[in-house]
């Protein structure tokens, strides 16, 4: 037995819904492809190799060891302009079982827009989809969509998961998602109609804050009635403090939250498992290995009873292990 299972175990039992073994046993038998994405962000950037610091100095942060973070990337600050960086963290993402990025993306000559050309070749490189998470840029209208759009498609982008869908009118939606021939619009919200009413192809939740695994079953058999795709997102956590003024806080509690999110997108039969995030280190939902650097970080010690040099990687070995139940694995779940 490893160290903090009782724990553990115990915190299982307050947080995890319910869930039938023959609920899990009649996903595995489920013919639809199973598709793991993670949102992931390519905005980081150091003096070295981008001029300055580049959001590792968000909320007045100092850098390098005193980052716009509550946790500390075991990589150290990073520039994602690094093709080694990027290669290493996709072959990281693809050994995890997860199937495709989305890119958060804030328009066309963007920060990372620019570095959209690097992460698609490490995408390629180790058989993952791209796909774009369109963030409510400066300047983002319906006209200014529409060019996104056919601009992304030559990129090979076919899924944008559309963050704050509300700032267009259902009618400009609609027009929008007609004319995206060969792409899905995921909409980011928790409720079904209002994505039908926009024309958008499926839904997405993205917060794991406000959201956790109870809603997605209901959220997913709305969809479903609708004709729609649903992509329901799971996290380890939530916790911004050191680089925002938001003081709410999810905890992980070891592990136990992102085991209750991925048990309840299982239930839900999705069509998508969406991971917030790879890497979103200001909000602290990343499962990027993190380690310990001082008082001032959490670390991810205690995780799944690991602790030291083999927490660090506790979240994407995680990953790992729900994927594979979740694309067909061995059915049932194992509880640390």
């Amino acid at each position: 037995m490893r160290p903090g299972i009782t724990l553990l175990a115990a915190a299982v039992a307050l947080v995890l819904p319910t869930l039938p073994a023959a609920a899990l046993e009649r996903q595995s038998d489920r013919d639809a492809p199973r598709e793991v994405a993670v949102f992931y962000y390519a905005w980081y950037g150091t003096p070295a190799r981008d001029g300055d610091w580049q959001h590792w100095d968000q909320h007045s942060a100092d850098p390098p060891r005193d980052l716009g973070a509550t946790y500390y990337p075991a990589r150290g600050a990073y520039s994602s302009t690094d093709a080694s960086v990027v290669e290493a963290q996709l072959r990281e993402i693809a050994n995890s079982g997860v199937t495709m990025i989305v890119l958060s993306w804030w328009g066309r000559g963007s920060v990372e827009d620019e570095r959209l050309p690097v992460v698609r070749a490490a995408a390629l490189k180790h058989g993952l989809g791209l796909a774009v998470h369109l963030e409510p840029y400066d300047g983002r209208n319906a006209e200014s969509v529409a060019g996104d759009l056919e601009y992304l498609r030559g990129f090979g982008v076919h899924d944008v998961y559309v963050y704050d869908p509300t700032s267009l009118s259902d009618a400009d939606w609609q027009s929008l998602n007609a004319g995206a021939q060969g792409m899905r619009l995921f909409a980011n919200t928790r409720l079904p109609g209002k994505a039908k009413a926009g024309g958008f192809d499926g839904i997405y939740t993205y917060d794991v804050l406000l959201y956790d695994g109870r809603l997605f079953p209901r959220m997913c058999n709305q969809a479903r009635k609708l004709g729609l795709l649903c992509a329901p997102s799971v996290g380890p956590g939530y916790d911004a403090r050191n680089a925002t003024a938001d003081p709410r806080v999810r905890s992980r509690l070891h592990g136990v939250t992102y085991d209750a999110m991925w048990r309840g997108a299982i239930l839900a039969h999705p069509d998508v498992v969406t991971i917030t995030s790879y890497n979103e280190w200001h909000e602290g939902t990343q499962i990027e290995p993190a380690r310990a650097a001082g008082g001032r970080y959490q670390s991810y010690d205690g995780a799944y009873g690991l602790t030291g040099q083999a927490a660090q990687n506790a979240y994407m070995e995680r990953t790992a292990y729900w994927a594979t139940r979740y694309r067909g694995g061995p059915s049932g779940i194992i509880l640390p």
